[in-house]
């Protein structure tokens, strides 16, 4: 049975990967940190295991690694998909919402690639995709930080892509565009509708349309498919 790990599984995005991945056969763990409710009707309903994590805590990720191995064995594919975000302008921004946004969103998902690529080097396969943003693509006032660790993502994307690609492993991004998660619940219901009629296919994202594409990726329909990065924007930025 293949294996994914799927960082923030709990909710939207998240959520709707790690369930497509068991409905499609996989052994699938999650990590949550808050959500511990949504986290365990997931293990009942769909079976996928629920991992601890403060993905904000960087010298704790190698115990995260070692949880999923016991739980796991092995990680076929690793979806780097946690990640916090908070607006403001660029100078107010405080300096525990920047620490959490570069940890959460960037270091996680260098330092949990890096723990788990040795073993996808000694078995010469091995999928990493990681969710970053259109915002990563083209950046957003009042998101600065947010927009670099995103942009910081598609950077590692194409560079690792580059390095493990000779020793059969595949690295993508998929970049979301506005998405109905909470992420995007402390946008008012005018500010949504305004961006679904700005949006060229008139309407939100749904987390599911960003799974179906995770799941493309990270099947065999996609083995000629490394380095890349997928925008699910409903044609907002193209």
């Amino acid at each position: 049975m293949k294996t994914a790990l799927i960082t923030g599984a709990s909710r939207g995005i998240g959520a709707a990967i790690a369930k497509g991945f068991a409905e499609s056969g996989y052994m699938v763990a999650g990590t949550y940190c808050r959500s511990i409710t949504e986290m365990e009707a997931m293990e009942k309903t769909c079976g996928i295991l629920p991992i601890w994590a403060d993905l904000a805590d960087t010298p704790s990720l190698p115990l995260v690694a070692e949880k999923v191995r016991k739980l796991l064995g092995h990680v076929d594919v690793l979806v780097n998909n946690a990640a916090c975000s908070y607006t403001d302008l660029f100078q107010c921004i405080s300096q525990e919402q920047i620490r959490q946004m570069y940890a959460v969103n960037l270091t996680a998902v260098v330092e949990l690639s890096r723990l788990f690529l040795p073993d996808m080097l000694s078995r010469h396969q091995g999928c990493i995709i990681n969710i970053s943003s259109m915002w990563g693509e083209t950046g957003a006032s009042c998101e600065v930080d947010y927009s670099v660790t995103k942009g910081a993502v598609l950077a590692l994307t194409r560079a690792l892509a580059k390095e493990v690609g000779p020793s059969g492993i595949r690295v993508n991004a998929v970049s979301p565009g506005t998405i109905a998660t909470d992420m995007n619940g402390h946008l008012s219901k005018e500010t949504l509708e305004v961006l679904a009629e700005e949006t060229p296919l008139g309407r939100l994202g749904r987390p599911e349309d960003v799974a179906d594409t995770v799941l493309y990726l990270a099947s065999e329909k996609a083995s000629y498919i490394t380095g890349q990065d997928i925008g699910v924007n409903g044609g907002f930025f193209c």
